[in-house]
């Protein structure tokens, strides 16, 4: 996989959650089963113009789902490792306890708008409304209540998995907005749970939906779930950041670290 600025956060490395995303591509493929679930544990920097190699194993098969991983590297060097199960079961029961947030429609919320280093990123090819959020200029410090939303879709790309998996990439946005401050975070780790793919459920927009439970000593902890525009949960992600002083120069102070794929609160799509 070609690492590309369209692939890559404002920062100029490789987004986490198109980590995350290709690599569910590729189990999903290799197995011929729909996800259940995948965790992503982000090691190292990825930028272009590296070319990431993804090995896919299918460590165990059963009649009905799969354990497999990938390990993923940029010239031997370990960048990111995803663990995942896939496959589907028939059974009668079901349902979905998940409360939605009542935010503004699509229509009704304002496009979010990105700053210049962010163009030609992937942030540019996510459209994205703000539902519950506050504009960078408004961050004065004042905490919020730890929720936050956005609509976001990709143009042209239905809502499968590896789609949802950039979306739900969103945990280091709502630390930011939860401390009421810009602060600039580095995924940890990022875990999507499926619930309805979108072959089964459709949906032009999908609601991120940012729940923050905690910051303390350096590192931020959230989960997000994914909302259909008519309601209905299609999938939940769960992410730890390390969250660092905001500073517009971090750019290039960051380059070659090696420390966690990154995100950001405002340079993160």
């Amino acid at each position: 996989m070609p690492v590309v600025r369209g692939l890559c956060s404002g920062f100029g490395a490789l987004f986490g959650g198109a980590a995350l995303g290709a690599a569910i591509e590729v189990l999903e493929r290799l197995t011929g089963r729909p996800l259940v679930w995948a965790s992503a544990q982000y090691l190292a920097f990825a930028r272009p113009p590296d070319v990431v190699e993804l090995e896919a194993v299918e460590v165990t098969r059963g009649h009905r789902s799969s354990q497999a991983r990938v390990l993923a590297r940029v010239d031997g060097r370990e960048i990111f490792t995803v663990l995942a199960a896939l496959g589907n079961r028939e059974l009668a029961w079901s349902g979905s306890w998940a409360l939605r947030p009542d935010v503004p429609s699509v229509a009704a919320s304002p496009r979010r708008a990105l700053p210049p280093h962010v163009q030609g990123t992937i942030g540019e090819r996510l459209e994205m409304r703000a539902a519950n959020a506050r504009p960078p200029d408004d961050l004065d410090g004042a905490p919020g209540d730890g929720r936050s939303a956005l609509w976001a879709r990709l143009p042209g790309i239905p809502a499968t998995a590896s789609a949802l998996a950039v979306v739900a990439d969103y945990v280091p946005f709502g630390i930011g907005q939860a401390l009421g401050r810009r602060a600039s975070s580095n995924s940890l780790d990022n875990t999507l749970r499926l619930v309805r793919p979108s072959d089964v459920h459709p949906t032009e927009w999908v609601l991120a939906d940012v729940r923050i439970q905690a910051v303390a000593d350096g590192f931020g902890h959230g989960v997000v779930h994914l909302w259909a525009e008519d309601g209905t949960l299609l999938a939940t992600a769960s992410q730890s950041a390390i969250v660092r002083e905001w500073r517009g120069d971090r750019a290039g102070r960051l380059k070659g670290r090696t420390v966690a794929a990154e995100s950001t609160p405002e340079v993160s799509p």
